[in-house]
């Protein structure tokens, strides 16, 4: 099991390429990139993880994920590179797929495409896509990346995304693509994984409720003819104060994660404000209980 780090960007997060080079000197085994395109000023949809439903301030702030990740890039050598979450929605499929693609080229063969479908109504339609055929659409423009990615000249004929013989280079390093990891959880999002997706991103509470989804994920994959252990599990979970115990991190090892990715709303805007460094200093604990494993 890996442990990951998740900073947002923005203009008060600090330098992006110290904070690639402090997560990989660390030991973290990945860093992640938020990213919202958009915030309507006049949102009607209410945020579940304030007290007053009010989206915090720093959303609105938070820079193009896949530019901050082809910084990192640059500056490292084996930390793997993850959006966490790329709203897929809310980009278009060709120029996506050629960003992802460059970025693994640039990378070589680092990245992990997390993705989501969204939940800010407002943003979704703000961007051009239908909310009510969010999931759908992103099923779809997944299944066309992947086939521009593994195909010299390549076709998708869905009923929302079409395009014919289009070539769109370069190939990402990685066979097949980055793997795909839907962030997303309940019955719902464990029968997307099963159908679509290489990985899994979700919010969990602790490892006892990790380790019953994996067991129904586990199910649906064996029901749908993949293998059982062919998807990646990477759960975000709340840190506290000094992150996971020993005991809760072998916990979420037995429960099947492949990797944690320390993730809060706490976490999130102090990194959005600066505070990236000083996480990493505290959550190297976390690395070094997750080795003496």
């Amino acid at each position: 099991m890996e442990i990951g780090f998740l900073a947002a960007m923005t203009t008060k997060g600090g330098d992006i390429v110290e904070i690639a080079r402090a997560t990989e000197a660390a030991g973290f085994d990945s860093l992640w990139i938020p990213e919202h395109p958009v915030i309507p000023t006049d949102m009607k949809t209410i945020f579940p993880f304030t007290d007053n439903g009010k989206l915090p301030e720093h959303y609105g702030r938070w820079a193009d994920p896949f530019i901050g990740l082809a910084a990192a890039a640059a500056v490292t050598k084996k930390i793997k590179l993850g959006t966490g979450i790329c709203l897929i929605p809310e980009r278009e499929t060709l120029i996506t797929a050629k960003a992802v693609a460059s970025l693994d080229l640039l990378s070589n063969g680092r990245v992990l495409l997390g993705i989501g479908a969204g939940w800010l109504r407002e943003e979704t339609e703000a961007m051009g896509a239908n909310f009510g055929s969010r999931w759908k659409l992103t099923r779809e423009r997944i299944e066309a990346m992947k086939a521009l990615w593994t195909k010299g000249t390549a076709s998708y004929n869905g009923d929302l995304v079409k395009f014919d013989s289009l070539r769109c280079e370069p190939f990402p390093v990685q066979a097949g693509g980055p793997p795909v990891l839907l962030g997303a959880h309940g019955p719902k999002a464990i029968e997307r994984v099963a159908r679509s997706y290489d990985g899994w991103m979700p919010l969990v509470p602790g490892p006892a409720e990790l380790h019953r989804e994996v067991v129904a994920l586990r199910k649906l994959l064996k029901e749908a003819g993949r293998a059982e252990n062919s998807v990646q599990i990477s759960p975000l979970v709340d840190p506290l104060e000094n992150g996971p115990s020993k005991d809760e991190l072998k916990a979420y090892r037995d429960a099947s994660a492949d990797r944690v990715v320390l993730l809060s709303q706490q976490t999130v805007a102090a990194t959005a404000d600066g505070k990236a460094l000083e996480l990493i200093k505290r959550f190297t604990q976390v690395v070094e209980r997750n080795a003496s494993l």
